[in-house]
């Protein structure tokens, strides 16, 4: 039997996916960098780990016998996902991962006739912001007959974790990027737009995220543009290195997150619905691990897929304690 792999098991996400993982009786196996973290997890949940680096080609491959599926929780993704993506087309095994990187989805976008020659699926995002905001605008723009744009905002609670701190570092970038008649192109400037998550209306600033890239390929709608309203400690400052692994089970509780989606039809009609869930942390490995045992278990298409298109805009709700209401 292949079994789910889910490499940089013993990150702050990583581990909570495998934990999930094993909760659901997946067949796993860990891996990552660390033998003596990886040995623990392993043993603590009774599975197999390997123990690998990304630098050998041929050592990645040996180290991918057996798995049907690759789950990538190691950021920076920059430094892992092309190595990844592309051992999975070698090899035969589906790629997920919970990245918020755009390079990673260009990259997949790259990858997309390779992938789909060798009959592998490359889903990124498979948990986190992408697999909310893509099943919440997915839901609403089937509302609406003629969808011409859509706007979608998400509301981040409480704080980071150390990887997400470092990876978002890395990718940050001065230009802003927005999806205009079908095309990603840079804004002379940010906008600030007021969106109601349920509790008023509040400022939310544009951003650049993924879901510029996987609700476009999901819904086909030419005009995206994504905002983010954050509360709670902001990002963190000085040195990232010595911040804990993340936020603690306690703080997670406490930090619910919620996002909203405005389409607007051709008409000039806006259809408007709400998401709320639990902390973005807790639902990232909840969905990366039910989505990694869904496709274990047979529910696959071949190339660069998003978790609505895979999974049907319901998938979000499929997961503990989220919902999506109609406003």
């Amino acid at each position: 039997m292949k079994k789910l792999m889910i490499y940089g098991a013993t990150g702050y996400t990583g581990r909570m996916a495998a934990e999930h993982a094993s909760a659901a009786g997946t067949p796993l196996i860990l891996a990552g960098r660390t033998e003596a973290a990886l040995a623990s997890l392993a043993a603590s949940l009774g599975v197999e780990y390997r123990l690998f680096g990304l630098e050998d080609i041929a050592m990645i491959d040996r180290s991918l016998e057996g798995v049907g599926v690759l789950l990538n929780c190691a950021g920076p993704f920059a430094k892992t996902a092309e190595r990844l993506m592309t051992a999975g087309i070698r090899n035969g095994v589906h790629y997920l991962d919970v990245a918020a990187e755009l390079d990673g989805y260009r990259l997949a976008e790259a990858l997309d006739d390779k992938a789909r020659a060798a009959g592998v699926m490359m889903l990124p995002g498979s948990g986190g912001s992408v697999a909310m905001l893509g099943c919440l605008a997915g839901h609403a723009a089937a509302r609406t007959e003629n969808p011409l744009s859509i706007r979608v905002a998400m509301h981040v609670s409480g704080g980071l974790s150390r990887g997400s701190a470092v990876s978002a570092m890395g990718s940050v970038t001065a230009e802003i990027l927005a999806r205009v008649d079908g095309k990603l192109v840079a804004l002379t400037a940010a906008s600030i737009r007021k969106f109601d998550f349920g509790s008023g209306a509040v400022d939310c600033f544009q951003v650049t995220l993924p879901d510029l890239i996987t609700i476009w390929r999901t819904t086909d709608v030419p005009n995206i543009a994504t905002f983010v309203h954050l509360t709670g400690e902001g990002f963190p400052q000085g040195d990232l290195s010595t911040l804990p692994d993340g936020p603690s089970e306690q703080e997670r509780s406490a930090n619910r997150y919620q996002a909203v989606v405005e389409v607007t039809d051709a008409d000039g009609k806006v259809v408007r619905s709400v998401l709320d869930t639990v902390n973005g942390y807790t639902f990232t490995a909840k969905a990366a691990a039910e989505a990694g045992r869904r496709v274990l278990a047979g529910e696959v298409q071949a190339g660069f897929q998003t978790p609505s298109m895979l999974f049907g805009n319901g998938f979000a709700e499929t997961i503990a304690d989220t919902t999506i209401v109609d406003v």
